[in-house]
């Protein structure tokens, strides 16, 4: 594959460059599986349709298709289950959360590593952090009877927000 260099301009970044080296959706790491593509979590219903509002122009056309997007603010009831499930990006931050590179945070990163950037330092500590959401997956499994959508909402919802198929479980 050629790589190819895309630059950002959107609310949050002008001018930020990065490289896409890999093919969109393959050559993941080993360790990060994720089960929804981030097409998929835009048409399910994620980040109350505001996250990914300005960012059309660097990501292909076909992920908007469908997307569940608010018009004005954030609207939980965009999201698959109806619930809102995120922190502020002001916790986001405050935590050390977000690196600079992708100020809005992981699902940035993941959308960003879907197309094929790589950063390998950015790419472990955001798998790592996938991975530690598995946490939650368990929570569910315990707690709720298989495919019943209305127990733990808000977990699954937040679930969703990190590319697991929350419907599943």
């Amino acid at each position: 594959m050629k790589a190819r260099t895309v630059t950002v301009r959107d609310k949050m970044q002008r001018g930020y460059r990065y490289t896409l080296t890999e093919p969109a959706g393959r050559n993941f790491d080993p360790e990060f599986q994720p089960q929804l593509t981030p097409k998929e979590m835009l048409k399910l219903g994620v980040f109350g349709g505001k996250y990914m509002t300005d960012t059309r122009k660097e990501f292909p056309e076909t992920w908007f298709a469908g997307a569940k997007l608010a018009k004005d603010k954030r609207d939980p009831e965009l999201n698959f289950f109806g619930v809102h499930a995120s922190q502020p990006l002001s916790v986001w931050r405050q935590k050390g959360w977000i690196y600079e590179d992708d100020p809005r945070g992981w699902f940035q990163w993941y959308c960003r590593y879907y197309m094929g950037r790589r950063l390998p330092d950015e790419d472990r500590r955001q798998i790592r952090r996938w991975r530690l959401i598995q946490r939650h997956v368990t929570q569910v499994k315990r707690n709720c009877e298989p495919g019943e959508l209305t127990c733990r909402k808000r977990q699954r919802q937040a679930l969703l927000h990190w590319a697991y198929d929350s419907r599943k479980i």
